[in-house]
This record gives structure tokens, C-alpha cells and sequence, in this order.
């Protein structure tokens, strides 16, 4: 199946301005294959690790598909933990943004009189672990005679944590009439007799993690809350002084806003994303190239066609949402054997998905405690000593050397001549 856009998907206007607003793009290929079969009816097995969009894959077709009029719950979610119960609450909580849909996690170790209040209020979709969901089914709190729709999200290792029975309890009564949804990162035999007993002809989906290989890139992270980031992205541009960055947000709306408020304050910068001419796009990365633009701003799909040697540094002004698209991020620097950095900003959830990408592509992201004002001095002080050192092992100071000597003769100490030229170097850069 060719690459899909979200426009080629025929969603509704509500759940396009939500997705536009999460900064997805174009869909992963979880999402391009199984969307397609979940919005025309047809039951779906796919095989897809964490990390890969599926929540999207399935929560989209399924709030595509609801009668928010009704107070019936019409889809359920298992899944193995109460994390990820909550994470897969939040994602759909944000597709559904625009439109008036009621979902409920539960999972143990949480007041159960609280969801059955919630419950009897009426709820959309419920997402929960196959313990709670069970309890509720049990004590006829949780009615699934509206049932349309039934996900379960790591199948796998809900088998693995002795929940079959369970599972297999809640799939015999939720209505025959209903499409069942089956995501897991592997198919052991017990998955397999799980799709024949309960899925009628169901469409195979499989996206297996690629072997991601990470660029020998210097890898950081800094926890930013996000009305922080622009301060912090500025702070560091300023003390490393990078000449050629590329910075990536997941919005063409946020990539107009980082260039309007970086221009404003004084940035050689410009914007990069699907919506501009051709033309237009042509005239930026030309400019880019040229040196006439340090900063590049761009969306992950118009930053394809990057292909500039001397990228010093590539900031993930927004975390991107699977771990591909952040190893192509990061290669477009420290490219033809030169050093790179790249500059992650997190906070919150984020923190979740830096370990997912750590996990996938064994590289190390390191945490940076965000330079203050004051330690700005201090790391240009010692990125100058590192100059300093390397220009005196290479040589060639000849010159120099006899100007600083005839300073000596005038009786003034050699400590004393280097710590002004510092500072002399210091305050050009602050200028």
C-alpha cells in the first residue's frame, strides 16, 4: 500500500483539526494499513511494538464511529496496565478534542464507586485493564449491549499476566455484530486460537520494528516545560553559537510561530513546511545552504529533501511521535565524518517516549539540567579554553606570540594578558 496522507483518509473535519493539532503529519504505517480496514467495518490483527502510533491506528476509526448522542458505552480498550490505560485515555482524549465524547479509564487501585458514578452518568469508550473491566461487567455497572467496537492493545502481554480468562470472558459478552480489534508484538499460538475463536475474516497488518541505527551523534535531552522552550532553544543557539541548526516541530502552525518569534529577536531564521510553494521552499534551503540562514525551522514531511554537510546541531523542538522519524531527525547531522549534536526538549509524557526511543535504538540520550543565565559565561569560558588548547597543538601562533611577548616586557603578567584577552572575547560575543 503506497505512503497515505490524513487528508486521503476521508476523516471527519473534528478529528483532522485534532490530529493536525498533535502535530501528526502523515500517518505511520500502522496507521496507513489498518485505518483503511477498521473505517470500512472489518476486523483487524496487527502486529506492531510500542512506539509505532498504534493508539491512533485504532482510537481514530473508532471515534469516527460513534453516536455521541447515545449513552452507551459502544467501544472498549484492554490493556495490560494501568499506564498504559491512562497513556491510551489521554491520546484519544486529545483525538477526540473537537468532538463531545465521554471515555473513562479503569483499572484497580483506584475507587471503584468513582467509575461506577461515571458509568451510570454514561460513558463512550472504556479503557481499562481485563480485571476491572470484569468487575465492572460482574456487578452490571459496565453494560456492553452497545458494544461496536473491541480493542485489545498488547495482547501479548495480557496473556503473558494470566488474563486470559478473563479476556476470553469479556469477548463472549460483548455483541457478535461488533468488530475486534487485536494489537500485539508477537503471535504466539494462544493469540492465534484468540482470532479464530472471535474475529470473523480478519485483516493481517504487521509493521515489525526496523533495526534503527543511531549517526555517532552526541545526544542530549533538556525537561523544558513548553511555554520554556523558545528561552531555552535561544539560550543554547547563544552559547554554542551554532552557525547552521535545524529545528524540528511537529505543526506547521508552531514552525510559522518559532520563526516569527526567533526573527524578532534577532535570529538569521526561516520556516520549512508542507503548506509553502515550491518555489518558495526552493528559496529557503538555497539560503540555508548559502550561510544566509543559520536557523532552519521545519515539519518532519518538508524536511525530507535536507540534504545540507554541515549541520552542526538538529534541536527536537517537539518530540516526534515514533522513533524513525527521530533516527532521520538526528542523521541530518554530524554528517561526511563531522561531530553533531542532537538537542531533545521534554516534559511530562515526554520523558516516556525518550525512553521508548533509548529502548529501540540502544542510544544513549543523556539529561542536561537547563544552563542558567549565569552558567552561560562559564561554558563559553571553557568552549574557548578547548579552542585555546587546540590552535596552541596545532602550531602556527608565530606572530601572536610576539605581540603578546612585547606586552610581557612592559611588565605585565602572562596570567594577567590572557584573562583580559578572555574577557575581550567574551564581551564581543555578547554584543
Amino acid at each position: 500500500m503506497e505512503s497515505l496522507t490524513f487528508k486521503d483518509l476521508n476523516l471527519s473535519k473534528n478529528i483532522e483539526r485534532a490530529v493536525e493539532d498533535m502535530g501528526f503529519e502523515e500517518p505511520t504505517p500502522i496507521q496507513s494499513q489498518s485505518i483503511p480496514y477498521l473505517m470500512e467495518g472489518k476486523d483487524v490483527i496487527g502486529q506492531a511494538q510500542t512506539g509505532t502510533g498504534k493508539t491512533a491506528a485504532f482510537g481514530i476509526p473508532a471515534l469516527e464511529m460513534l453516536d455521541v448522542k447515545s449513552k452507551k458505552v459502544q467501544v472498549v480498550v484492554l490493556c495490560p496496565t494501568r499506564e498504559l490505560a491512562n497513556q491510551v485515555a489521554e491520546e484519544m482524549s486529545n483525538l477526540a478534542k473537537y468532538q463531545n465524547t465521554k471515555m473513562l479509564p479503569v483499572y484497580g487501585g483506584q475507587p471503584i464507586d468513582r467509575q461506577i458514578k461515571a458509568l451510570r452518568r454514561g460513558v463512550h469508550i472504556v479503557i481499562g485493564t481485563p480485571g476491572r473491566v470484569l468487575d465492572h461487567i460482574q456487578r452490571k455497572t459496565l453494560k456492553l449491549d452497545g458494544v461496536k467496537m473491541l480493542v485489545l492493545d498488547e495482547a501479548d502481554e495480557m496473556l503473558d499476566m494470566g488474563f486470559r480468562e478473563d479476556i476470553e470472558f469479556i469477548l463472549s459478552r460483548v455483541p457478535s455484530q461488533k468488530q475486534t480489534v487485536l494489537f500485539s508484538a508477537t503471535m504466539p499460538q494462544p493469540i492465534i486460537k484468540l482470532t479464530k475463536k472471535y474475529q470473523q475474516n480478519p485483516q493481517m497488518v504487521k509493521t515489525v520494528h526496523k533495526e534503527l541505527t543511531v549517526p555517532q551523534i552526541e545526544q542530549f535531552y533538556f525537561e523544558v516545560k513548553s511555554n520554556a522552550k523558545t528561552e531555552v532553544l535561544c539560550r543554547l543557539i547563544d552559547i554554542y553559537n551554532f552557525k547552521s541548526s535545524l529545528v524540528f516541530c511537529n505543526t506547521k502552525k508552531n514552525v510559522d510561530k518559532q520563526v516569527e518569534t526567533l526573527k524578532a529577536r534577532g535570529y538569521l531564521v526561516d520556516g520549512l513546511h508542507g503548506d509553502m510553494r515550491q518555489a518558495q521552499r526552493e528559496r529557503v534551503m538555497s539560503n540555508f545552504r548559502k550561510g544566509e540562514i543559520e536557523t532552519l525551522v521545519a515539519t518532519d514531511v518538508a524536511a525530507r529533501g535536507i540534504d545540507v554537510e554541515n549541520i552542526e546541531a538538529v534541536f527536537n523542538y517537539d518530540i516526534p511521535q515514533d522513533e524513525e522519524s527521530y533516527v532521520h531527525r538526528i542523521g541530518r547531522t554530524g554528517r561526511a565524518g563531522k561531530e553533531g549534536v542532537a538537542i531533545t526538549f521534554a516534559s511530562g509524557k515526554d520523558i516516556r517516549k525518550i525512553k521508548n526511543i533509548q529502548k529501540h535504538t540502544k542510544a544513549k540520550i543523556t539529561r542536561k539540567n537547563v544552563p542558567s543565565q549565569s552558567d552561560v559565561e562559564d561554558i563559553r569560558a571553557e568552549m574557548l579554553s578547548q579552542n585555546v588548547k587546540k590552535i596552541i597543538d596545532d602550531g602556527h601562533i608565530g606572530k601572536y606570540e610576539h605581540w603578546v611577548e612585547n606586552l610581557l616586557e612592559e611588565d605585565y603578567a602572562s596570567v594577567d594578558v590572557a584573562a583580559a584577552l578572555v574577557k575581550i572575547l567574551l564581551s564581543e560575543e555578547k554584543k
